[in-house]
């Protein structure tokens, strides 16, 4: 029985002394250095002052807080609802199991029990805990870099834009007309490096960005959404079709903003010739409270298929018909998932999409 962890620290919490005994000295054997409770409140405070990498959770510990209850205070504070958490109990109903799972506990093992199957137990959820937290690293250095990088390019990206917006000026009347499509080319090919850039930038702040949430003035969000999208809703002649009156839901309007301007951006290239896009809510929240937003477009509809991988990262809407970076609809995802709320899509062949994203009432 070899212990493959590094000096990982245990925390036992048992109200039986012998149970106390038998685990501490066969652990200390293989290396871990462990610590004991004998009730939950105990746990708790000692979790408080120094983290555990596991801990070992009895049930049953009378006449204070039992692991249930233990387990649910240690999930719900951030600072150690990562620390894996074995229930070892006499409690051998399914319900008492579920319950458990459904706490928080990531594994259940039951008196008497066997020492072998508690090392084995302990061993694969440290090691599940350390791909866990490497992985965590590695997405953040990820991250990190790819933020470092979008935002430096901006710098260069901008000279290009502005040089080429001089020489258009200046140009447009002398220039060959076969040499000022292409300077037309790097002029629309560096807009669009631009937004890819600022898509890119805005991922990664969803993710790690803390913002307040606040009552949202939907009809100035969508006035600054259509002056955005001027330009391309009187190329596509577009027809948009919107509510006098919006109902109050609460969030972070800049992010808002982006969710508008990516499903309206969408339903501009991938609706009907023209596009009929109407945009709407439910007027009232539903029974959990939240608002339902939506765009519902002309366009050819989305098999089941297609739907499915919508929000995914990097999946175009139609690989094909138009060009796309594919980071909208993931954004999308992140920001209302980021606010509390929710996403999705309906659609049939045929008969349009309607694109919705559910917020909070600030009722």
């Amino acid at each position: 029985m070899n212990n493959t962890t590094n000096k990982a620290t245990i925390l036992i919490v048992d109200d039986v002394p012998n149970n106390l005994k038998l685990l501490m000295s066969f652990l200390s054997e293989l290396n871990f250095s462990v610590r004991v409770a004998q009730d939950g409140q105990d746990a708790l405070e000692q979790v408080a002052y120094e983290k555990p990498d596991l801990i070992l959770l009895d049930i049953l510990m009378p006449p204070g807080i039992d692991g249930f209850e233990t387990c649910r205070r240690l999930k719900a504070n951030k600072d150690s609802r990562d620390i894996p958490v074995i229930f070892i109990t006499a409690l051998s109903e399914t319900h008492d199991k579920i319950k458990g799972f459904e706490l928080g506990a990531v594994d259940y093992i039951t008196k008497p029990f066997q020492q072998e199957e508690v090392l084995a137990r302990i061993n694969a959820h440290l090691t599940i805990k350390k791909q866990q937290e490497l992985l965590q690293q590695q997405n953040s250095e990820l991250e990190a870099f790819a933020h470092t990088v979008a935002h430096d390019l901006k710098n260069p990206l901008g000279v290009i834009i502005g040089f080429s917006n001089i020489l258009n000026k200046a140009l447009v009347s002398s220039i060959d007309s076969k040499y000022y499509k292409y300077l037309v080319k790097i002029q629309k090919t560096s807009h669009k490096m631009a937004n890819i850039i600022d898509a890119l930038l805005l991922l990664a702040s969803a993710r790690s960005q803390t913002v307040k949430m606040t009552p949202l003035n939907m009809y100035e969000i969508i006035t600054n959404v259509e002056q955005r999208l001027a330009e391309m809703i009187k190329e596509y002649q577009a027809e948009i079709i919107k509510p006098t009156s919006w109902p109050v839901a609460q969030a972070y309007a800049p992010w808002i903003e982006e969710i508008w301007v990516n499903y309206i951006s969408n339903a501009l290239k991938y609706g009907g010739k023209p596009p009929h896009i109407e945009l709407g809510a439910n007027p009232e929240p539903d029974e959990n409270g939240y608002i339902t937003f939506w765009v519902r477009d002309n366009g050819q509809g989305l098999t089941e298929e297609e739907q499915k991988n919508l929000f995914i990262p990097f999946t175009r809407l139609n690989q094909v018909s138009v060009e796309g970076h594919g980071l909208g609809l993931s954004i999308v995802q992140r920001i209302v998932e980021k606010c509390g709320g929710k996403v999705g899509v309906k659609s049939k062949i045929d008969q349009g999409s309607t694109f919705y994203f559910s917020l909070l009432s600030s009722k």
